[in-house]
């Protein structure tokens, strides 16, 4: 059995002090919102208790899908790197970019490279122009055992006010390549993009520009599972592909309390085996208890075959079928 944990939208807390200069741009909004709304959202307390939790149920790997900064300041990605050696190696943790991570342009040597061997794949996948995902690129593809982590970017620069993301048609013509060869030679496929994926998940200031394009890669390649983040709550969806369903689970921000329509800080725990051809995935979910100030068990269900099963309390977004 193979376990991964899941966290996403740490937001990482207290925000820097900028200089003047960096302000004067889009990032004067994220500024405001963060010093009028946000700050008074994400905890670094709670993070904290999410991440000594992960850490207590010892996964074998974790994957974070973005959002590590907030405005995408140059002190962010220094400190969020900081972070991030604090919760484990590159060897134990898989990261993918969010939108706040690229809230402006920012040059690669200056921003995402400080997260590099944390987003640099290191199985050879055959079905793409080059052979295997670029090894500083995206999507890239990592294996541990018999699971295959697929890293894509969504990570694009939006106008004011928008949140959305971008895959562009290089990678998702790559994705359908990886995501044949690896379903032929018998892998787990787990796809890691911050913005739900499919149509219809986000608002559309802030939803996956080309999802639709993504989705017919899903319905026709297949895939174990799709992990995201970017909206704050628990989501499930059932997309139907030619070789079965795929589940697309998202999970809230890691240090979030729970305010208005999104929820308390939350991590998943999937514990993923093979057992007669099929791929068995049993999901528990551990969220923050504001009152108790504590982690709490939230809810189980499991993918397993054909079936997804979803405990009482769970939130599930509407099946989105072919």
């Amino acid at each position: 059995m193979f376990t991964l944990a899941h966290i996403t939208d740490p937001h990482l807390a207290p925000l820097p002090s900028p200089h003047l200069s960096e302000l004067l741009c889009k990032r004067v909004v994220g500024f405001l919102s963060w010093h009028f709304r946000r700050k008074h959202i994400h905890q670094p307390t709670v993070l904290a208790a999410v991440v000594a939790d992960v850490a207590a149920h010892a996964p074998d790997h974790i994957a974070l899908t973005g959002d590590l900064a907030n405005i995408s300041l140059a002190a962010e990605f220094a400190r969020a790197r900081a972070w991030l050696d604090g919760v484990g190696p590159p060897t134990h943790i898989t990261v993918v970019p969010g939108n706040h991570d690229a809230y402006v342009a920012v040059p690669w040597e200056e921003g995402l490279a400080h997260w590099a061997d944390y987003m640099t794949g290191d199985m050879r996948v055959a079905g793409t122009a080059q052979g295997m995902a670029a090894p500083r690129g995206f999507p890239f593809v990592r294996q541990r055992r018999n699971v295959a982590l697929i890293g894509l970017s969504s990570a694009v620069p939006a106008g004011w006010r928008r949140a959305s993301g971008r895959l562009g048609t290089r990678q998702i013509e790559t994705l359908a390549g990886i995501l044949a060869d690896l379903r032929q030679r018998g892998f787990c496929r787990i796809v890691l993009i911050h913005h739900p994926p499919l149509p219809g998940l986000a608002e559309p200031r802030k939803a996956l520009e080309d999802a639709e394009a993504l989705k017919a890669v899903l319905q026709r390649e297949g895939a174990e599972l799709v992990l995201h983040g970017h909206n704050h709550r628990h989501m499930r969806t059932l997309l139907e592909s030619r070789h079965g369903p795929v589940p697309v689970i998202g999970a809230p921000s890691a240090s979030a309390l729970a305010r208005g329509h999104k929820s308390a800080a939350a991590w998943y725990l999937y514990r993923i085996r093979r057992q007669a051809g099929i791929w068995r995935i049993k999901v528990s979910v551990r969220s923050w208890d504001e009152a108790t100030g504590t982690m709490v068990d939230n809810s189980r269900f499991q993918v397993s075959g054909p079936d997804m099963t979803i405990s009482a309390g769970e939130e599930k977004a509407p099946d989105i079928g072919a």
